[in-house]
């Protein structure tokens, strides 16, 4: 009789933990062609798009001209922004009633009275102030500032239209003081004080309890600079968001009136001029009876928003090169869901879980290799997206908004994140439904769509807001690279570049409609048969 011995592997019996589901997992991923370039597709596709806003070159020279602090439009035929010193483009037009003030010093005000004239209801009349009424940033008070060349570095304490006390400097910094609206019966008082490169700023009620606002550092400062009060009212846009993906803005320039008295100064004579342009040709000016100064005038002090400066509209953002993301998430879900949904199509879900009988553990094993892949794809992405748009950017010299280092990094890394949970989320979804059409199509309508329906305006800001708010869409809020200006009045929108929520909150929105998604698939994992 022949006695046949069992096999016997030659290999040593190792541990059957996480780390080999993994290593299976991924060598499943790897060897599956249609994947590999799937993912490869969305980083082309994602960085590719993004590139295609870059390269119009003429247009760009027409619409944005040559720009720079000591540069002209002439180039292009068209008129220019002025950039701060952050590089950031800035509003600066306003009535400057100013003495030197050389090296040390204060300066104090009391402002009893701020009033307006805004543009008319009639859509059809003329373009200037004629109805009362004051723009709710509509400022006046008192200012440091570097020289009077626009773009310059400044501290300012005002009293703004409907916002009280605020301190501003260099037009992107702002912090409140003392609340309600100035008028015979509520004065405000304010003081600047300089000592070197430190500007200070205090006010009070009743001139005698000071209350300190905020304290700045204007680095490089000379040692003299310019001193005194100052009215500004920026243009009542009334910005209106339509359908098709843009703006409508109604309103027009307004006036602002504002007067002061015991006006303490480190002395000489005040002169009056506007700083810039003037906003309404032939208005400003200023009346001085005794100790009392009575300050008119137009324009603003503060920075140009992405997407809401004239001339800046065209400018390049990390916006518009990461514009391709929406569709490279298109082609990392189609290849999650396939991850998923092809051993359910070929059957071999029953030899996946006969090796790995947890099925919890398997579905975080494909979890962490496609949420890996995706995030080095959406990283690779964002990276060569950012890069080549720049230095496209730079080397036909158009103007690129500029962002902090910190920023850029963030956007990079949350852009990753972004692609990688989304994918995660296409998986969890084909684990529910078994067919990669339909959890394709889940995904779709959950993150691209309602993206998309808010950067093209197809739906009214309202509904872009709350669909930016609560669906997994709000995981794009990461890629947000500009603050939303509480001083300055405009629609900040998708569009643009801003999301109503703050980069962490939508990214943590996402998170969770993905982490209940994993939730429902691991249970529906485990109650149905194979």
């Amino acid at each position: 009789m022949t006695v046949i011995a069992p096999y016997r592997s030659g290999q040593r019996p190792g541990p059957d933990g996480f780390a080999q589901l993994l290593h299976a997992e991924w060598t499943k991923f790897r060897t599956v062609r249609g994947w590999v370039i799937g993912t490869i597709v969305a980083v082309v596709v994602a960085a590719g798009i993004g590139l295609l806003g870059t390269g119009s070159g003429q247009h760009f020279c027409q619409q944005v001209a040559s720009i720079g602090p000591a540069r002209s439009g002439a180039d292009c035929g068209l008129p220019v922004f002025r950039l701060g010193p952050d590089g950031e483009p800035v509003s600066d037009s306003f009535f400057f009633v100013r003495q030197p003030l050389a090296g040390n010093g204060s300066i104090t005000v009391r402002v009893t009275s701020l009033t307006g004239l805004l543009p008319s209801s009639n859509p059809n009349g003329p373009p200037a102030p004629t109805r009362p009424g004051l723009q709710e940033w509509a400022k006046a008070g008192i200012i440091i500032k570097q020289d009077t060349g626009q773009g310059s570095r400044y501290a300012a304490l005002m009293v703004a239209g409907g916002h009280g006390v605020r301190m501003q400097w260099n037009y992107t910094a702002d912090t409140p003081g003392l609340p309600g609206i100035v008028g015979p019966a509520s004065p405000r008082w304010l003081r600047l004080t300089r000592a070197g490169d430190v500007i200070t700023g205090y006010d009070s009620a009743d001139g005698t309890r000071w209350a300190q606002v905020g304290t700045v550092t204007l680095p490089g400062l000379p040692s003299t600079v310019q001193a005194g009060l100052f009215t500004a009212s920026p243009d009542d846009n009334q910005e209106s968001q339509h359908l098709g993906g843009g703006v409508n803005a109604g309103g027009g320039p307004t006036q602002a009136t504002a007067v002061f008295d015991h006006v303490t100064a480190p002395g000489g004579s005040f002169t009056g001029g506007y700083v810039g342009s003037a906003e309404i040709p032939g208005t400003g000016g200023y009346h001085q009876a005794g100790g009392r100064y009575t300050v008119t005038g137009s324009g603003d002090i503060a920075p140009i928003p992405a997407g809401h400066g004239g001339p800046a509209d065209a400018a390049a953002t990390l916006t518009s090169y990461l514009l391709g993301t929406f569709a490279g998430l298109i082609a990392l879900t189609v290849v999650a869901a396939m991850f998923m949904t092809a051993e359910y199509r070929r059957d071999l879900i029953r030899v996946t879980l006969a090796a790995s009988p947890r099925r919890g553990r398997t579905l975080a094993a494909k979890a962490v290799v496609i949420g890996a892949v995706s995030f080095a794809a959406g990283l690779v992405s964002a990276i060569v997206a950012l890069m080549a748009g720049t230095a496209i950017t730079h080397a036909r010299g158009y103007y690129e908004f500029p962002v902090a280092g910190p920023t850029v990094v963030r956007v990079v890394i949350g852009t990753a994140a972004l692609a990688a949970v989304s994918a995660v989320l296409a998986l969890a979804i084909g684990a529910m439904v078994r067919r990669s059409a339909t959890a394709v199509a889940i995904v779709i309508a959950a993150i691209v769509l309602p993206y998309f329906l808010a950067v093209a305006a197809v739906v009214p800001l309202g509904a872009a807001d709350w669909l930016l708010r609560i669906t997994p869409a709000a995981g794009f809020a990461v890629q947000g690279p500009y603050p939303a200006y509480p001083q300055v009045t405009a629609i900040y929108s998708a569009l643009s570049g801003y999301f109503p929520l703050a980069p962490g909150a939508g990214f943590a929105v996402l998170c969770g409609w993905t982490a209940v998604a994993l939730a429902g698939a691991a249970w529906l994992l485990r109650r149905r048969d194979a």
